[in-house]
């Protein structure tokens, strides 16, 4: 049985639109999946379209939210990792097709190195 929290979709909202994320790779309460990364895992999907240097932010439809969270972004077989401020970041400024995986994790409040859980969500743009 998935968790709730990590059965409930999560989305990118550029400009007043909202796009859902792909759900991939995740793990909760001992119960593990392992899915192919994102370039795989979107393929017959069409990007979404962002302006450069557009925000872009992650909106989360569930109480039980993540305490840490990684972005990273693949752009021509390359990764970086893009800062997230204030729960969003700023499309590319070139043009392309940028991937993109970001990974949340439940760590416990009281025992910093137990994580509870983690997911990795996935999206594109162009």
């Amino acid at each position: 049985m998935i968790c709730r929290a990590i059965n409930h979709r999560r989305y990118i909202k550029i400009g007043k639109e909202k796009y859902e994320t792909k759900l991939g790779a995740y793990c909760w309460k001992g119960t593990c999946t392992d899915k192919a990364g994102p370039i795989e895992l979107l393929k017959g999907t069409v990007p979404i379209n962002a302006i450069p240097g557009e925000e872009i932010s992650f909106i989360m439809d569930y109480e039980t939210k993540p305490n840490e969270f990684h972005l990273v972004q693949i752009h021509e077989s390359k990764e970086n990792e893009i800062l997230i401020k204030e729960n969003g970041f700023s499309s590319p400024t070139q043009k392309g097709i940028y991937y993109y995986s970001y990974g949340v994790w439940w760590i416990d409040e009281k025992e910093e190195n137990l994580s509870k859980g983690d997911a990795f969500y996935h999206s594109f743009s162009k």
